[in-house]
């Protein structure tokens, strides 16, 4: 199986539009490609601007899927994945992810939070991009604390033995002030990694915006 498999440093730092960005890209150059999301939580709430994560993923992938394909665990409340699964009385099951996310040639998956979140007790995040063996994308902010949060994730994403392709700075601005300039230089240097820019985009522009990411290096 090829793809990527998208992570990020916190929730709400872009890891969806990075997502469907890549996903949108490789379709627009008619490449088959699925999308995949283990849990969808906060389904209680009202959808942002790009809509909720699984109809954003499924709504630019090509490989024929659902939503409900896409994320095969979905719940309302905005809570970690084994939170919002325990009350509901459900137990998420990791082989039921895997035959999901394993049944594509070529994937895309975004996960939940940052790595270390628990899916459910007793593998995180990070354990399912191991037993997927995708290479690993972060998203990541651009101000402030994104220098700690970053290498930190850079850090455990290689501990655990992933390959780390690349980190993905969004939204970028059109005129980047001072510290988020150094903050790009810094984590690129300190965390020996490419470190790439996407700036704030749409849903009609997201297949452009991802095909100005290094995609061909990452897969």
């Amino acid at each position: 199986m090829r793809g990527v498999f998208v992570t990020g440093t916190d929730t709400e730092v872009g890891k969806s539009v990075v997502a469907a960005a890549v996903c949108a890209a490789l379709a627009a150059r008619a490449e088959r490609v699925a999308a995949f999301k283990p849990v969808v939580t906060g389904l209680d709430d009202e959808p942002g601007e790009f809509g909720r994560d699984h109809e954003l993923l499924a709504s630019v992938a090509n490989a024929g899927q659902t939503p409900e394909d896409v994320a095969p665990y979905r719940f309302g409340p905005p809570l970690s994945p084994h939170l919002a699964a325990e009350l509901a009385g459900e137990r998420i099951e990791p082989p039921r992810l895997l035959e999901a996310a394993c049944a594509h040639e070529l994937l895309v998956a975004e996960g939940v939070g940052g790595l270390m979140v628990p899916i459910t007790p007793g593998y995180l995040v990070r354990d399912l991009a191991v037993d997927l063996e995708l290479p690993v994308i972060v998203a990541a902010r651009t101000g402030l604390g994104t220098i700690n949060h970053t290498l930190l994730t850079v850090e455990a994403a290689r501990s655990a033995g992933l390959r780390v392709a690349g980190v993905v700075m969004t939204p970028w601005p059109e005129e980047p002030a001072e510290i988020e300039r150094s903050n790009r230089e810094t984590i690129a240097r300190l965390g020996a990694v490419s470190v790439s820019c996407l700036p704030h985009t749409d849903r009609e522009r997201l297949a452009e915006a991802g095909a100005s990411l290094p995609l061909d290096d990452w897969l």
